[in-house]
């Protein structure tokens, strides 16, 4: 299976050509993660492959392992950043899939968030000054992670 063509209206694809402005906190040949633009908390980030597929069953099956690996290490590394308590990791496919870019959500969570089933209260960035904050944390808890992945004790 080969790519889908990559659609200039496509908001995700246009942020992984740089040709739209994004809080990037990885990247790397194949994935790009940036902060959510309207995040349920400061420190959501959404995973995507560079590609541009519109749903996981329209990921190649060799790209799947790499996917995880990192929204694995995106976890950890949004967790620590965010000092939560654990993280909410999810997948829209087509229904609620508000950008048709297949993209893994990483959510910071902490107890008596407010987050109930599907209601969720968005939390935005106070500012720019806030975005790039949180931006510069998960940045360098990913390649602390990255580093250790590496690395091992």
């Amino acid at each position: 299976m080969t790519a889908a063509p990559k659609k200039q209206a496509c908001p995700f694809c246009r942020i992984a050509a740089g040709e739209e402005p994004a809080y990037v906190v990885y990247e790397d040949e194949t994935l790009l993660a940036f902060l959510d633009r309207r995040p349920l908390f400061p420190g959501h980030s959404l995973l995507i492959p560079k590609e541009h597929y519109q749903t996981l069953t329209d990921l190649p099956e060799e790209a799947v392992g790499p996917l995880f690996r990192f929204a694995k290490l995106l976890a950890r590394a949004v967790e620590e950043a965010m000092a939560a308590e654990g993280t909410f990791v999810a997948i829209n496919t087509r229904v609620s899939q508000s950008v048709p870019h297949l993209h893994v959500h990483i959510v910071p969570r902490r107890r008596g968030d407010g987050l109930r089933g599907f209601f969720w209260p968005r939390q935005g960035y106070r500012d720019e000054a806030h975005a790039l904050a949180v931006k510069e944390a998960i940045k360098a808890a990913v390649a602390r992670h990255l580093r250790e992945d590496r690395h091992p004790s």
